[in-house]
C-alpha cells in the first residue's frame, strides 16, 4: 500500500472514529456528571499515552519536556482537557447532542478570530465572510430556525458550546511554535490535568462511578475523543504530500456524527440542524480557500 493511501486510510478511521463521539458524550451522561465523565476519560486517555511514548521510547523525552517547561504544561493542561472539556461536557448535558456538536466546529474561525490580537493576524473580507456564515448557522441551530425570535433551547448551553471553541482554539494559539512532538505536549497536558480532574469529580459530586453502560463510553471518550484517533490524524498527516486533502475529510465528520445520533441517541434531527451546519461548513470551506489563497490578499 503507497503511503498516499495508508494516510488516507487512517485519515478516514480518525474522521470515523470522531464522528462518533458526541454520541458517546451523551450516552457517558446518562449515568455520569460532566464532571466525573472528564475524570474517566482523562485518566483512560493518560494511561493510553503513558502507553504509547514508553512503547515509542519517547518517556524519558516527555518527562524531560515537562520537567523543562513546568509551567508552560501547567497551563496548557489547565486549559485542555480540564477547562475545556469541563465546559463542553456541560453544553452536551444542556444541549440535544446535534446542536452542541454543531456549534463545537466553530471553533477553527474563532481561532481565526483570536489569533488577530494574540499573533498578530490580519482579518480578510474572505475571514469576515466565513465568520458571518458559520455564526449565522450558529443562530439557526441554536434557535432550530426561529431566526428572528431568538427563542433558544438552552440559552446557557449554547453559550457554553461557544465558550469552548474560544478555550480550544487558546490551546492551540499557546502551543504555537512549539517544538516537542503532538503526542508529548498531549501527554503533558493530560499529567497535569488528570489528578485536578478527579479532585474537582469528586469533591463537586462526590463519588459516581457505577460498571455500567455509561462507565463504557467514558472509557471510550477517553480513547477515542482524547487518544487514539489523534494519533491517527496525526500518522495520516505524516504519511501525506497532500496535508490539504486529508484535512478536508474532517468535513464529513460533523454529518456522519448526526447519523449516530439519529440512529444510536434516537435524537430527531431538526432540519434546520441541517441547514446549520451547512451553512458553518460553507464558512470553514470559505476560511480554508483564504489560507490556501493569494498572498497578499485585499483587507477588509
Amino acid at each position: 500500500m503507497s503511503a498516499e493511501r495508508k494516510a488516507l486510510v487512517f485519515a478516514l478511521i480518525a474522521v470515523f472514529l470522531w464522528s462518533t463521539v458526541a454520541t458517546a458524550f451523551k450516552l457517558a451522561l446518562v449515568e455520569l456528571s460532566p464532571r466525573w465523565l472528564l475524570a474517566i476519560a482523562s485518566l483512560v486517555s493518560l494511561i493510553f499515552l503513558s502507553g504509547y511514548l514508553f512503547l515509542t521510547s519517547q518517556f524519558s523525552s516527555a518527562l524531560s519536556a515537562l520537567k523543562q517547561s513546568k509551567w508552560f504544561y501547567l497551563r496548557q493542561g489547565l486549559s485542555n482537557p480540564l477547562i475545556y472539556y469541563l465546559i463542553l461536557f456541560q453544553a452536551y448535558d444542556l444541549l440535544p447532542a446535534q446542536q452542541a456538536q454543531a456549534i463545537n466546529y466553530t471553533w477553527a474561525l474563532t481561532m481565526s478570530l483570536l489569533a488577530v490580537p494574540l499573533l498578530g493576524h490580519s482579518l480578510y473580507r474572505r475571514d469576515i465572510a466565513a465568520l458571518l456564515l458559520a455564526y449565522l448557522g450558529v443562530v439557526v441551530i441554536a434557535t432550530q430556525g426561529h431566526v428572528f425570535s431568538l427563542e433558544f433551547s438552552s440559552f446557557s448551553g449554547v453559550m457554553l458550546a461557544l465558550l469552548s471553541t474560544v478555550v480550544w482554539a487558546l490551546y492551540w494559539i499557546w502551543n504555537t511554535g512549539r517544538k516537542e512532538r503532538p503526542e508529548v505536549s498531549l501527554w503533558c497536558g493530560f499529567l497535569v490535568a488528570t489528578p485536578m480532574a478527579v479532585l474537582v469529580a469528586v469533591v463537586w459530586d462526590g463519588w459516581q462511578i457505577q460498571i455500567g453502560q455509561s462507565l463504557w463510553a467514558a472509557v471510550y471518550v477517553g480513547l477515542f475523543e482524547m487518544g487514539v484517533t489523534f494519533l491517527f490524524w496525526q500518522k495520516a498527516l505524516t504519511l501525506t504530500n497532500r496535508a490539504a486533502s486529508i484535512s478536508s475529510l474532517i468535513f464529513l465528520s460533523p454529518f456522519l456524527s448526526l447519523i449516530f445520533i439519529n440512529q444510536i441517541l434516537g435524537e430527531q434531527i431538526h432540519p434546520a440542524t441541517f441547514v446549520g451546519l451547512l451553512f458553518i461548513i460553507s464558512g470553514l470551506v470559505v476560511q480554508k480557500i483564504t489560507a490556501s489563497g493569494t498572498k497578499k490578499p485585499a483587507k477588509g
